[in-house]
């Protein structure tokens, strides 16, 4: 987002006269910057043979999924669901990484159906998979190396609590699991968390994953998750995507002459590709003045960007109806029957009621984990590529809300 002669644009669009057309509240996205982030990762590890799998969760609207396919990735799915969508979008079966975490055996045995790339993060899961296919359907194994790592705990999944993966001190039992039913393991996963900074952690968890892989030698691939963090703020810190490629790279290239062959080396980002593209752009309806806070209530709320109530997570604000004016001190507070502020103690150009209000780095977990609480509906939403916005998702309707609802005659 620009500011250009006094209004603010995203590849030459108005965001002012996009809401005006489109109504507000208002999920925008970038493309331009879905695909500058996919270019930066594949120069920073230039050289390898890396496969980008991105993390479908962050944001699945189809027609972002395929703006990602054009640009050469594949994908990761957590759920049945989002690999259906990632087929609709044109991805290949074995391009789809099936990552399920707590499911039935029922849910695996459709994705091995579909053909997609199935990665089991549980001991009962491996063996009930080991005695159904045995060798003839190949599968990775997601590790826990139990490193603490990432931002906010609840998206810290690598340590010795979390739920996800197989510990690293269980190995020695998946071996058994494996070489008992024959399974041919083709890879092996690990991802400790959203917002790491230092290379040293992945490193760290490199070793791990390395160490593991000695055992598995049939592999075809090591993945590393993803985890890499984005700009919130002004002056944010981020990691070091270069760094860690040179050093991870190198890493990675001993191991494989160690191993005895080159293998693939796979991300799958999910925030680090659409976080920043995001802007979710909503009206201002009451400026309420209190003896101790400046409300600034807006259209919107939790159900549509839950981030700040669920991980007290920090998404930049700005007036873009008033550009230049002064700052004032407002907490923005949304339109839903409970606490939910979307933003404390913040700086914004004067506001009035009718001012459009742009959220930052919604693109991640924004629209994806929206709801209809409140029997609120959920927003539109814009993808704009090469300066032109496309409307890739109608706003909802009330028909939408009873929609799979069977009404009573009482």
């Amino acid at each position: 987002m620009q500011l250009s002669n006094n209004r603010y644009v995203i590849q030459g669009v108005d965001l002012l006269n996009l809401c005006a057309e489109m109504g507000t509240p208002l999920y925008v996205y970038d493309g331009n910057k879905i695909i500058e982030q996919i270019n930066t990762l594949k120069k920073a590890f230039d050289g390898l043979p890396l496969k980008i799998k991105y993390a479908t969760k962050a944001l699945s609207n189809v027609s972002v999924l395929k703006l990602i396919k054009s640009q050469g990735c594949e994908v990761d799915a957590v759920s049945i669901q989002e690999a259906h969508l990632a087929l609709l979008a044109g991805f290949k079966p074995h391009e789809i990484l099936f990552t399920p975490n707590m499911v039935g055996f029922e849910e695996i045995q459709e994705a091995v159906t579909l053909g997609l790339r199935i990665n089991i993060d549980n001991i009962s899961i491996l063996e009930q998979f080991g005695d159904k296919y045995g060798s003839s359907v190949p599968c990775c194994i997601r590790i826990n190396p139990h490193i603490m790592a990432g931002g906010n705990h609840k998206i810290s999944t690598g340590h010795i609590d979390s739920k996800f993966g197989i510990s690293i001190l269980q190995m020695r039992h998946v071996e058994r699991i494996v070489a008992s039913h024959s399974m041919h393991i083709d890879g092996l996963h690990m991802h400790t968390g959203s917002d790491i900074l230092e290379s040293e952690v992945f490193l760290r968890g490199a070793e791990i994953l390395f160490d593991a892989a000695r055992n598995f030698k049939d592999l075809r691939f090591l993945d590393f998750g993803s985890g890499f963090k984005v700009a919130y703020k002004e002056g944010d810190i981020t990691t070091d995507l270069y760094d860690l490629g040179k050093k991870l790279g190198q890493a990675f290239r001993n191991f494989c002459k160690e191993y005895g062959r080159e293998l693939e080396i796979w991300f799958e980002p999910g925030k680090y590709l659409v976080s920043e593209s995001g802007y979710l752009l909503v009206s201002t309806n009451v400026i309420k003045t209190t003896p101790a806070t400046v409300f600034l209530g807006v259209n919107s709320g939790m159900n549509h960007l839950i981030r700040p109530m669920m991980y007290e997570a920090y998404h930049h604000m700005t007036n873009i109806s008033n550009p230049q004016g002064v700052q004032r001190m407002y907490s923005v507070v949304g339109y839903i029957c409970e606490t939910d502020t979307l933003g404390w103690d913040r700086k914004l150009s004067e506001a009035k009621e009718g001012d459009i209000i742009a959220t930052h780095n919604t693109g991640a977990y924004g629209f994806s984990m929206a709801s209809n609480y409140n029997s609120r509906f959920r927003p539109a939403e814009v993808l704009i590529v090469e300066g032109k916005a496309h409307l890739i998702r109608k706003r909802e309707e009330f028909a939408d809300l009873t929609a799979n609802q069977i009404i009573l005659d009482l």
